[in-house]
């Protein structure tokens, strides 16, 4: 970057990304957005840049990922920056922190333990864990902080999360202590038994707010059949999106070259060209 601030070039040094979002949210000097920005109305954003990040990933777009890559690290800078107009910490402390729990975390690749098994590896998790806990309510001290609540055993699951992940790691605690299915079966049979559950709900007439409770019971074990079949339920919903979107888009398109639109078409047709688009994606 160039030493006038006000004409910053492109670079790969992160210093000079940190220097440019020092110089944006300068009062008197800097963007109007940026300085009245905070970290809860940046939050949606990081959010946001990280479902891009993934949806790059899920598209198998390498070069659209190198942009949303740095669209995210911008989110980090940014919240780093504003942490350091408050005197609570600033990027630096961020990049050692996470050095730090890398290097304390892998002592088998980065200690003398190198010759740890894995069992011995998950083994010693807990008590690094419990390491990291008592560094942060003293970091937390000195910050003026209250201290984090220490809840049960499903504390500590962000309820910021999509649904869909929130399900999964909520379930995943569970299961530490033994409060999970033996087998994919016994989760088969559990969402058949939520299916169930829903007609009968109609069949009584049942509130909305009823119905709702009992979809949700159902989606909540769809996650747990993915969590036991090893598939990410946000990534695999996803994956079924884009697909329908696909296949939606074939269909649109057969139409237009007969000069009509979804809307001018019977439901017969719209699931005739459905299974040919279907069909044609298994084929080729």
């Amino acid at each position: 970057m160039t030493s006038d601030p006000e004409t910053p070039t492109p670079s790969g040094d992160i210093a000079d990304l940190v220097a440019i979002m020092a110089w944006l949210r300068t009062p008197g000097r800097g963007c109007p957005w940026d300085l009245g920005q905070t970290f809860a109305t940046i939050a949606p954003y990081t959010i946001e840049e990280a479902y891009e990040v993934a949806d790059a990933i899920q598209r198998g777009d390498l070069a659209d990922l190198k942009d949303e890559l740095g669209d995210l690290l911008l989110q980090v800078v940014f919240h780093a920056r504003m942490a350091e107009e408050q005197g609570l910490f600033a990027f630096p402390d961020v990049v050692r922190a996470i050095t730090d729990k890398l290097i304390r975390r892998h002592p088998h690749v980065f200690g003398g333990d190198r010759d740890m098994s894995p069992e011995a590896v998950k083994g010693l998790w807990a008590s690094i864990k419990a390491q990291e806990k008592r560094a942060r309510a003293v970091e937390r001290q000195r910050l003026g902080l209250p201290a984090e609540t220490t809840g049960g055993v499903l504390a500590g699951v962000p309820p910021a999360l999509p649904a869909l992940t929130r399900a999964l790691k909520l379930q995943a605690k569970a299961g530490t202590v033994g409060f999970d299915w033996n087998d994919v079966d016994a989760v088969l049979a559990k969402i058949v038994e939520e299916a169930g559950e829903i007609v009968e709900a109609r069949t009584e007439g049942a509130s909305r707010e009823a119905l709702a409770d009992e979809v949700g019971d159902l989606l909540f074990a769809a996650v747990n059949l993915a969590r036991h079949l090893d598939v990410d339920p946000e990534a695999a919903l996803r994956g079924t999106n884009a697909k329908f979107e696909r296949r939606f888009a074939a269909i649109e398109a057969a139409l237009a070259a007969e000069g009509r639109g979804p809307a001018e078409a019977s439901l017969a047709e719209l699931d005739a060209l459905w299974d040919e688009a279907k069909r044609r994606e298994r084929e080729g």
